[in-house]
């Protein structure tokens, strides 16, 4: 696997599938009591530029587990809310720590630590991609259906950086992925022409949900307005109300036994009924309880000594 994490754009299809079978390993060592401290003595910096509840607790929880040790940084607590160079923060914990996660809003300052960092970078989330939570989706949609290749998977909602990377992440382990998005808030153009770039892919972007859920074998949503576009909350809810929702008529043209995931927090009534979300909530938090064993896969597999 190569040094970072930083998007999935940068992994193969079977390094995908090497973290979520390293995952699958790793979660059974913790449900059987064996132990998995592969990481004795490390150090994880996790900085955080945005809020966070679930990456901060799975990262921090899972350093422990494998025997090492996780640092928070908060952007207002840290140098780099003082304006600290990205690139020079990148060569001071190169020096302390042996790993850097990071949660912040543009992909380029990911980039940017991990070309002067000495060790391995992890993208905690970014406006553009979020690839920790991908692989827990599909390490849960692999539990739950034994496989990937072949799936259908459907997004329905705004095009977003979830939708980047379920698209990425779905196609590379051979997904037909369906997106149904309004007009004018489609994936980023970057991730369409990487859906296009392959003749055996087989990608769908839509504008009606219907149409995307059409013989889905599991359903993924997410909030209209991700952080940091709670400004445009209003707005986008004139878009999205009474269209853009996972509810039971949607459900109806999926295959039966279809999965629905959600990478939390949800807005029940709002992307998803309550009805919906709560007849699926086994499956929606074994995927949150998956951000540990996929991260734990990761944080391995970049930094354990050769």
């Amino acid at each position: 696997m190569k040094k970072d994490l930083l998007k999935l754009l940068d992994l193969s299809g079977e390094e995908i599938l090497e973290i979520l079978d390293t995952a699958d390993q790793l979660k059974y060592n913790q449900k059987h009591g064996i132990q998995h401290d592969y990481l004795k003595g490390m150090t994880l910096a996790m900085i955080f530029e945005k809020n966070s509840t679930r990456t901060r607790v799975s990262f921090e929880t899972g350093m422990y587990q494998l025997g090492g040790h996780a640092l928070f940084l908060s952007g207002k607590d840290s140098q780099i809310g003082r304006g600290e160079p990205i690139e020079d923060t990148a060569r001071v914990l190169s020096r302390y720590c042996d790993g850097i996660m990071i949660r912040t809003f543009a992909q380029e300052t990911v980039e940017k630590l991990a070309e002067y960092a000495d060790i391995p970078v992890i993208n905690g989330l970014t406006d553009f991609c979020h690839p920790c939570q991908v692989l827990a989706d599909l390490m849960t949609v692999r539990e739950h259906k034994a496989k990937l290749s072949g799936l259908k998977m459907c997004y329905i909602g705004d095009g977003n950086n979830m939708t980047n990377s379920l698209i990425v992440g779905g196609l590379k382990c051979g997904m037909e992925v369906a997106v149904a998005c309004p007009e004018g808030y489609d994936p980023d153009p970057e991730v369409l022409a990487f859906a296009k770039s392959d003749p055996n892919f087989k990608f769908t972007l839509c504008r009606k949900p219907a149409d995307a859920a059409v013989n889905a074998d599991v359903v993924f949503t997410d909030v209209w307005a991700s952080m940091g576009q709670e400004g445009e909350k209003a707005e986008r809810e004139k878009v999205f109300a009474g269209i853009y929702c996972v509810d039971e008529e949607l459900m109806k043209v999926t295959n039966p036994g279809c999965m629905v995931q959600h990478c939390l927090p949800a807005h029940r009534g709002e992307e998803i009924t309550a009805d919906v979300f709560e007849e699926h909530a086994v499956e929606i938090f074994d995927e949150a309880e998956n951000r540990l064993h996929a991260q734990k896969a990761v944080m391995y597999l970049l930094m354990k000594k050769d």
